[in-house]
């Protein structure tokens, strides 16, 4: 009989932690929204800015960084700028592809502090597309955008940071899955 009761307790202790495990990942997700942590900032196109706040000036830095084994190497022409709420400003980044075949990248943003990721609106952005670049080749990346005259006014300085991915292999095995899918298709109704 106690072993019924603990093989039933042990069995509910499973589920629950399965449960809290799965709901971990969206209760995060809404905690951050709540709290503005973790700089996840807005990956739609943002609509231009209409006002400027001329009072004051925020730092905004550019840093990037490459996945470990990723053979890019990406850089802002300016590190960093200062720019009013609301004024749009236009970043170049170089991209360039250190190994001897062609790859596909693509830019993963995050901001700091992340109570300002809220405020920070890309208008345009290399980070909303996948960039493929050729062996060895470079390319000049732009990026538009403005911070919301909104922004608190303790906010002096925002660091935009990019982490650099190589999908190129995410990119091939999805366009040879599709290839044999169609394949398939093609096969199956030349019966």
């Amino acid at each position: 009989m106690n072993n019924v009761k603990l093989l039933k307790k042990l069995i509910l202790t499973s589920l629950l932690m399965f449960a809290f495990a799965f709901a971990l990942v969206p209760l995060y997700d809404v905690f951050c929204d709540i709290t503005g942590l973790n700089g996840k900032p807005n990956m739609e196109q943002a609509q231009a800015s209409a006002n400027s706040d001329e009072s004051r000036s925020v730092r905004v830095t550019f840093i990037t960084h490459a996945q470990a084994g990723a053979p890019f190497k990406v850089k802002a022409k300016r590190y960093s700028v200062d720019v009013s709420p609301g004024e749009m400003e236009r970043i170049e980044f170089i991209a360039q592809n250190l190994s001897s075949s062609d790859k596909i990248m693509q830019a993963v943003p995050s901001v700091a502090p992340g109570r300002a990721a809220k405020y920070l609106h890309k208008v345009s952005c290399f980070c909303f597309n996948q960039q493929p670049l050729t062996s060895k080749g470079s390319a000049d990346l732009p990026l538009l955008f403005y911070l919301d005259e909104t922004l608190p006014n303790d906010i002096h300085e925002v660091t935009l940071s990019y982490t650099i991915y190589d999908i190129t292999a995410d990119i091939e095995g999805k366009v040879a899955s599709n290839s044999k899918s169609d394949g398939e298709l093609t096969n199956e109704s030349s019966i």
